[in-house]
């Protein structure tokens, strides 16, 4: 047997999946896997629940659905919880956002009800835009103390074997890391100094590896992307991920843009916006807290592309996105991509992607995923940045040693050979030697 195998642990007993944010994103998530588990719906957008992995030779024609052959946590042992400044039950919550029809979201009712958000760390400072009375009180230190003790008491009362925490919350305002996030010693010192310069989304990443459970962030906030909640999840052999849901506008960018290149097409412009009215919308609207997106989908192309390496085809490309709050459309994003690129003699062409998606409904089975390929990683004994997990994020956290991978298909591969890797299968390297060596 394989002596990594033999470290993943079954996954017996029921895992808690905690939610920081139990907005549009979170309520989806919950009512879809509901709605799977009373058979109401499928799993549509989940590689854990439909994907099917090919293992070994393809003259062997063995192929395994990624559920059957890795141990995950059955959907039926899920327990979900969160946080939210807003009190609203799921259910009241779900049909505010307003992304699942009313006849939908009845037959999920109970379920729905049953879940209520314990109060969030929630500062003004870092959102502007939201307003919300289920907030806790207190210094930083005592905040992250209680998000602890909300951990353990949630587990206890639920009886939860394990826990994983996947941000769900709002993008919070840009930040650098400063001087407190060079070193955990650093980090927990303005910690009790009450810093102004550690966001919500830290204390929450703090407190989840101080409680030993995996935490993958699903906004481009800092969050653990800085030395000292790296070293602070290695310390603690905690598998850390993130950051930003690859859902709508830059899903597109990173399947259509590796096409490009690889066929060595030159592009001279990329031109993206998007309006959308859901509370991310609203958020979003504030300068701060776009710039914090901004960044994130920025950086995509530039590593795709790679200009440095190929001057003659990407050197002067202007990359522009921006994202416009407009209430009416709701969850609903509308994205529109200009892309000029360039043939052979250098002549121009265009493409027009027009691209109406639903945000929630593209995030809910991603987060899906990450809840069960974390609790994965920890029971395969797993710790710090998972970047085998860069197939769910814009803005892949990385070793400080190397580049993020923005591939899709690079970062499909990689995360495709973890799981053959994980429970002892040959890893596949695509010689074709299978078949033209026999």
């Amino acid at each position: 047997m394989d002596p990594f195998k033999s470290r993943v642990t079954p996954a017996e007993g029921k895992l808690a999946v905690l939610l920081p944010g139990m907005g549009a994103v979170a309520t989806t998530f919950i009512a879809g896997v509901e709605a799977v588990k009373a058979n109401l719906a499928r799993p549509i957008g989940s590689l854990t629940q439909m994907a099917h992995l090919r293992l070994g030779k393809r003259s062997e024609k063995r192929w395994a659905k990624i559920k059957d052959l890795v141990p995950l946590a059955r959907l039926e042992d899920l327990v979900f919880g969160g946080w939210d400044p807003i009190p609203d039950d799921a259910y009241t919550a779900a049909a505010k956002a307003r992304v699942l029809s009313p006849e939908h979201l009845a037959q999920l009712e109970a379920p729905l009800k049953a879940i209520r958000p314990m109060p969030a760390v929630f500062d003004k400072r870092w959102v502007k835009r939201l307003e919300g009375q289920n907030v806790k009180k207190g210094s930083k230190r005592e905040l992250a103390n209680q998000l602890v003790q909300d951990i353990r008491g949630f587990m206890d009362k639920n009886k939860c074997a394990r826990a994983v925490m996947v941000w769900c919350a709002s993008t919070e305002a840009y930040q650098e890391a400063g001087p407190e996030h060079q070193s955990l010693a650093a980090f927990e010192k303005a910690l009790d100094a009450d810093s102004p310069d550690i966001a919500p989304s830290q204390l929450y990443a703090y407190a989840a590896i101080s409680c030993g459970i995996p935490y993958l962030n699903g906004a481009p906030n800092l969050s653990a992307d800085f030395p000292a909640m790296i070293e602070f999840a290695e310390k603690k052999g905690v598998a850390i991920g993130g950051k930003d849901f690859k859902t709508g506008q830059t899903l597109m960018k990173t399947i259509i843009a590796p096409g490009l290149k690889a066929r060595m097409l030159g592009m001279e412009g990329w031109f993206s916006t998007n309006i959308l009215g859901n509370r991310d919308g609203e958020v979003l609207d504030d300068p701060a807290n776009f710039k914090t997106k901004e960044v994130s989908k920025l950086s995509v192309l530039e590593q795709i592309l790679e200009p440095e390496r190929y001057p003659e085809l990407y050197k002067d490309l202007q990359h522009k996105v921006s994202i416009h709050y407009y209430k009416p459309r709701g969850d609903n994003k509308e994205g529109w991509d200009n892309i000029d690129i360039v043939g052979w003699m250098g002549y121009p062409m265009q493409i027009k992607v027009n691209f109406l998606c639903r945000d929630s409904i593209l995030a809910a089975p991603i987060v899906l995923d990450l809840a069960l390929f974390g609790d994965l990683a920890a029971r395969a004994g797993m710790k710090g940045i998972q970047e085998w997990l860069s197939f769910y994020f814009k803005s892949p956290q990385h070793a400080a040693s190397v580049y993020p991978e923005h591939d899709l298909f690079v970062q499909k591969v990689r995360l495709e050979n973890n799981l053959r890797y994980l429970v002892g299968e040959e890893l596949i390297n695509y010689l074709g030697s299978d078949y033209t060596n026999e």
